[in-house]
């Protein structure tokens, strides 16, 4: 795929950090699977990789966490 942010970049199989916020909670997943762009570093994250990582929020909401930093774990 070519990259839609620098729009000379291919991207490629690599992994991300992201970084969710909700109020006062910060979660934190690691080695998350994405797409890369090998020019600017772009990441592009799945559909089905972006619910999984909003269903684990809002669980980790409903339990009272504040900060947690999780190493990505496919369902």
């Amino acid at each position: 795929m070519k990259c839609v942010i620098c729009k000379k970049g291919a991207t490629r199989a690599g992994t991300a950090t992201i970084t969710l916020e909700r109020g006062e909670m910060v979660l934190v997943f690691r080695k998350v699977p994405a797409e890369v762009c090998e020019v600017c570093g772009e990441e592009y994250v799945s559909e089905q990789i972006t619910a999984s990582l909003l269903e684990t929020a809002n669980e980790a909401a409903r339990s009272g966490v504040q900060v947690d930093i999780r190493e990505y774990v496919a369902a």
